[in-house]
């Protein structure tokens, strides 16, 4: 069976392979559908990379809809647990093992276009936050959008003591500043929470539109302002990697950092598309926010910025030195 096929067949068919697998079979466990466009753009050159570069004596088979254990913040523990070889997830949803990290998604540290290459150029400042696992690759997602499912958000003042969804602590802390109150929730559950009122909104990128079908439940998306980037990640085990000849590792490392370069790439492709065909149905509104009032969104996150610094810095965490590396100063 080749890679494709192999990705194909374990992506939808729930429970195979789910036995133990020697280590040159490496189970890769991702919580998002089977459908979602990281199967094809992401994880099948990142299995056809592994398995050339050692001469299928390394292949990858990728588990989707959470067939390895359901919930994205629980990924990094499987990992770590040796349930999953490698897992995809993001930082965000265990964000206590990765505050330097997660400072690239804070408004205005990193462009949503050039972000990536700059942290894959970068990873070795974030070792010491990854000794529990082995960092596969790491990317920055298109820009977090406000999506509302019934109340427009036109000014900074239409948040007020709005339920907003966010993926992190530190957009949390975001939206608290902007006035509504944040709601800490995995993507897999915002459509039936926005459904049901539960949540007015979520703070997250448009390719959700589509991967998750929040379009079916949201009638606005509100851009304009510096909103946070979040950031995913492919983790694997670090005693599966350490057991691995030299040759298997070096192939995981080149074909890790190409997947972040194809991660990075979907994500804003996918974006594009979702949020043109969002505008483009007849009920749904894309706003734009003035000049003005995006300003008024930066100026109240700017003092959060400076806060999570700061606080980072207290705590020991090269956070200002991380920061200029990725800006280029």
């Amino acid at each position: 069976m080749g890679i494709f096929n192999k990705l194909t067949v374990s992506a939808f068919a729930i429970g195979l392979g789910a036995g133990t697998a020697s280590a040159d079979e490496l189970k890769l466990a991702d919580f998002q559908p089977p459908t979602h466009f990281i199967v094809e753009k992401v994880y099948t050159p990142f299995a056809e990379a592994v398995s050339e570069a050692t001469g299928g004596d390394v292949t990858v088979e990728v588990f989707m809809g959470g067939e390895l254990g359901p919930g994205p913040a629980e990924q990094y523990n499987r990992v770590v647990d040796g349930v999953a070889d490698i897992a995809f997830s993001l930082p965000g949803y265990t964000a206590s093992n990765f505050p330097m990290t997660l400072l690239a998604e804070l408004p205005g540290v990193i462009d949503a276009e050039t972000g990536t290459q700059q942290i894959v150029e970068h990873l070795d400042m974030l070792s010491d936050e990854y000794r529990r696992v082995h960092l596969v690759a790491l990317w920055n997602n298109a820009p977090n959008l406000l999506l509302m499912a019934e109340k427009p958000v036109e000014t900074l003042d239409d948040l007020s003591g709005l339920n907003i969804r966010v993926p992190s602590r530190n957009a949390g802390l975001v939206v608290q500043a902007w006035g509504a109150n944040p709601v800490s929730m995995p993507a897999p559950e915002i459509y039936n929470a926005m459904q049901t009122g539960v949540i007015d909104g979520a703070m997250i990128d448009a390719t959700t539109l589509n991967a998750f079908k929040l379009a079916e439940v949201t009638t606005y998306v509100t851009q304009g302002m510096d909103s946070t980037i979040s950031e995913f990640f492919m983790i694997m085990n670090r005693d599966v990697f350490a057991d691995l000849d030299a040759s298997a590792q070096d192939a995981i490392t080149e074909a890790g950092k190409q997947a972040a370069l194809n991660g990075h790439a979907a994500w804003q492709t996918a974006a594009e598309g979702a949020l043109d065909a969002f505008e483009a149905t007849e009920g749904k509104q894309v706003i734009t926010l003035s000049d003005e009032e995006a300003a008024r969104f930066n100026a109240a996150s700017e003092a959060v910025v400076a806060q999570i610094i700061s606080d980072a810095e207290a705590e020991g965490i090269a956070a200002q030195a991380y920061i200029d590396a990725l800006k280029g100063n």
